[in-house]
């Protein structure tokens, strides 16, 4: 790993999965165990590990564990207690199609592994789909910064780096790419309420990788743009419909509205396991909608007025005609729709 790809939040060892805890980033260090497949389901119900890409991945090495636990208590009939442990796992987060999409790419191989040592070959395939990312990500991070040209300085939102994904990054890995290429003088982050992955996550990977970061309150975005020294706006993921409308952390909508309003192009970069081809539209994303705590409280300590409600959805999303290209793996649509968008999913 080079200078601007150190961080590995999601790793194998020992026979168990070992996660980066991101609650306490970036206060501390600390790793999440999860030896069963019960602790893998927390982890991604609770934020242990967030970002589709990565919760993909957390699913697939579940499953591992999942297969794992079945085949001690049951020997070769592992198969016919599976798929209560599939459906809890699918549950863990709605909105993010990769949780599926990695269940699915598990499933295709129950057919062929050997029923008294299942463990084996699913671990390499959840290996596999780990390096693939990667191996994505890194593919997008060119891709994606040879689009920018002559731009002092972009703008993020919510948290697309190592931490969200196997490792290097979606739009975060744009943003290493064209650093590292001189496109890139300085990153503005969103602090990205309520979790905060803005500032707690995007601005601890920029840091500690030696890319100048300035955060700004989410409400600064609009202004910032007016200013004239933000070329792009740059975001990734959570779920792609087939027409190019984007879901993905509350608040990129309202950056792409400003970004639209102000002449700032809008990337979404995400590999093609988040395009969601059985969704016409945007409006059939699920949108996830958190305890309204998590707006009225940081690390259990409140500060809004006692007595206030919250309304707390997690992701929205940003219709493809507000969207100057999406950059994948397979390549790059400019001014996406239907038709792009599937000529691209055929490769």
């Amino acid at each position: 790993m080079n200078s601007l790809d150190s961080i590995r939040a999601i790793r194998w060892q020992d026979d168990r999965l070992i996660l980066l805890d991101q609650r306490y980033l970036p206060q501390r260090e600390e790793d999440f165990i999860c030896k069963h497949l019960d602790d893998a389901i927390e982890a991604i119900r609770d934020m242990v590990v967030r970002g589709a890409p990565a919760i993909g991945i957390t699913a697939a090495f579940a499953i591992v564990l999942a297969v794992r636990e079945q085949h001690a208590r049951h020997g070769a009939e592992w198969r016919g207690f599976i798929d209560p442990d599939l459906q809890r796992l699918a549950l863990a987060r709605p909105t993010a199609v990769n949780l599926v999409w990695a269940i699915e790419q598990m499933k295709s191989l129950f057919a062929t592994v050997d029923s008294n040592n299942p463990v084996a070959a699913l671990l390499q395939r959840a290996r596999d789909i780990h390096q693939s990312d990667i191996d994505a990500n890194r593919t997008m991070g060119e891709l994606g910064a040879d689009l920018i040209e002559n731009t002092q300085s972009v703008l993020t939102h919510c948290n697309t780096g190592s931490l969200a994904t196997g490792g290097y990054g979606t739009a975060l890995g744009v943003i290493r790419s064209a650093y590292r290429a001189g496109r890139i003088q300085r990153v503005y982050a969103d602090e990205t309420r309520p979790w905060l992955q803005g500032s707690r996550l995007t601005a601890w990977e920029l840091v500690k990788e030696k890319i100048p970061v300035s955060l700004i309150a989410d409400s600064a975005a609009a202004h910032l743009m007016k200013q004239g020294d933000v070329g792009w706006l740059i975001v990734g993921a959570d779920r792609i419909a087939a027409n190019g409308d984007t879901a993905n952390k509350i608040g990129t909508y309202s950056a792409a509205i400003a970004a639209h309003y102000h002449k700032v192009r809008v990337m979404v970069v995400a590999p093609t396991s988040t395009i969601d081809m059985n969704l016409e539209s945007g409006d059939l994303i699920p949108i996830e909608t958190r305890d309204s705590s998590e707006l009225l409280q940081f690390n259990h300590v409140p500060f809004a007025a006692k007595g206030s409600d919250g309304w707390n959805p997690v992701f929205d999303v940003t219709p493809a005609s507000l969207i100057d290209v999406i950059v994948t793996e397979k390549g790059i649509i400019q001014h996406p729709d239907t038709q792009k968008i599937k000529k691209l999913m055929s490769r």
